[in-house]
């Protein structure tokens, strides 16, 4: 599955909307490519009839409801470490500075792990719900190729914009020449021509065709184009929707079980 696929299921948002009771039975959805192909414990739990909202609403026998929202998702937590297997956790909410509480509303934290006993888990994935849209969260090396990839091309675009400045002069040596004028255009082309040519050059040597990338390269350009999307919803998710600012509810009601 790439880094830069998401998934959104319409039909489910408009007839329940998206709140942390519901989250998990959103992420479970049948068609969302990111979900495991093997059983889960929420799937086991879900047969059972226990779910955050069913725990917020009836409460268990050892503390009957109605639970508030917290409750009800420490109440899920501990149905989870009694079990084995693959699971999926919803991240309590974590304040994060510069982001506001419409935005910390609209976005969702989801752990895939592998649970052997009620301490020892294995972590096999990190899921984001941002208004409705799941994401793969990009891999430690992916963000760190992403970051390289930037840095580079951005000090090749530097280095590229001070080499034309450069003057070479063989009774005074190299000099540097920031103003330009109509006939320092015409080196300027020359010089871009000269690097076109020495460029190809480069891409014959490394037997690649121009334009063709490594692997490498192409996990780096999808983890940015991950990032870029994920901060880009992210920093719309608290847009005004018909004048006014858009609702959260607090209030949690029954889940529906989905057909």
């Amino acid at each position: 599955m790439s880094q830069t696929s998401s998934f959104v299921d319409p039909v489910f948002l408009a007839r329940f909307g998206l709140n942390r009771a519901n989250a998990i039975d959103y992420f479970l959805h049948p068609l969302n490519p990111f979900r495991t192909k093997a059983k889960t414990s929420n799937e086991v739990l879900n047969m059972q009839g226990i779910s955050i909202g069913t725990l917020c609403q009836w409460g268990t026998g050892g503390r009957p409801g109605p639970l508030s929202l917290e409750d009800g998702e420490d109440e899920y937590r501990v149905a989870l470490t009694r079990m084995t297997g693959e699971q999926y956790e919803l991240l309590p909410l974590v304040d994060v500075e510069g982001m506001t509480p419409q935005q910390m509303a609209a976005l969702f934290t989801i752990r895939h792990v592998h649970r052997a006993s009620p301490t020892q888990t294995k972590v096999l994935g990190i899921y984001y719900i941002l208004e409705g849209v799941i994401y793969k969260s990009p891999t430690v090396r992916g963000l760190m190729k992403a970051h390289i990839a930037r840095t580079l091309e951005g000090l090749s675009e530097a280095c590229d914009a001070l080499s034309v400045c450069a003057r070479y002069d063989p009774s005074s040596g190299y000099s540097w020449k920031f103003e330009h004028n109509e006939d320092d255009e015409e080196d300027d082309n020359l010089y871009y021509a000269q690097e076109k040519k020495k460029r190809k050059r480069r891409r014959i040597l490394d037997n690649r065709r121009p334009g063709e990338r490594t692997i490498e390269e192409e996990e780096g350009i999808r983890a940015s184009e991950s990032i870029d999307r994920i901060l880009s919803r992210l920093s719309k998710s608290d847009v005004v929707v018909k004048g006014r600012p858009r609702q959260i509810e607090g209030q949690v009601m029954r889940i529906e079980s989905m057909t």
